[in-house]
């Protein structure tokens, strides 16, 4: 049975209009990304990764090309829709990890359950396997001030995987983190990969990317090269 095809993207553009000046962001980029896959999309500043990374979140909008998610073609969606698209399809971990300060580990966690209308007696129960995965059932309690930036790091993991996405989108998810700690990380994806969790990591490291399966080379706006890292 061939694997499900989780992204599917063709011919994807993306332009910004400043002053009297139109600037090409995204050209012609087409991606596919197969369910269970850790894929990652290199590039420097100014190479389109963040723009790509936000057309793939439904956080911004493309101006032609094709772009299915778990088989929902996106460009027909409404902003209301792309809203509940985010919230159920993708989980999304970012390098400042955009935890609520005055929430505790636990509400920070559980906070993606009750936008959903969960109770917090269900959304606890339901994230305690995941708190325990990731080591934090001894902070629950503490506001991410009171945590280390690897840990904080581990509550936006967390938070990204107690509604079941489709997709992990994690972005430059080690790079406000020493280099043992962003090892740890990277060694907790890996985990999470292999226990069948889609992974799309957007990064300017080369050393962070290599632990993906497949690397994809974005530059100038245009995917420069595919290739697969390890079997």
């Amino acid at each position: 049975m061939p694997e499900k095809k989780i992204i599917k993207m063709e011919k994807i553009n993306k332009s910004y209009h400043k002053d009297k000046e139109t600037l090409h962001i995204l050209k012609n980029v087409s991606l596919e990304v197969r369910e269970g896959e850790f894929l990652a999309i290199l590039g420097p500043s100014g190479s389109g990764k963040s723009t790509l990374m936000n057309i793939i979140g439904c956080m911004d909008v493309f101006d032609s090309g094709k772009y299915f998610l778990n088989g929902i073609s996106i460009a027909e969606k409404n902003e209301k829709q792309l809203t509940d698209i985010r919230n159920q399809e993708i989980g999304f971990i970012f390098q400042k990890y955009h935890l609520i300060p005055t929430y505790t580990v636990l509400q920070n966690i559980v906070m993606p359950l009750l936008l959903r209308g969960m109770s917090m007696e269900e959304a606890v129960e339901h994230c305690m396997d995941t708190i325990r995965l990731l080591g934090l059932d001894q902070r629950l309690k503490h506001k991410p001030a009171e945590l280390s930036g690897g840990q904080q790091q581990r509550v936006a993991i967390a938070r990204a995987l107690v509604g079941k996405p489709t997709i992990l989108l994690a972005d430059e998810p080690t790079g406000a983190l020493d280099s043992k700690t962003g090892k740890e990380i990277m060694e907790l994806f890996l985990e999470l990969n292999d226990m069948g969790k889609t992974i799309v990591l957007i990064t300017h490291d080369k050393e962070i990317a290599s632990y993906a399966d497949r690397l994809v080379t974005i530059q100038d706006g245009r995917i420069l090269k595919e290739e697969r890292i390890h079997d």
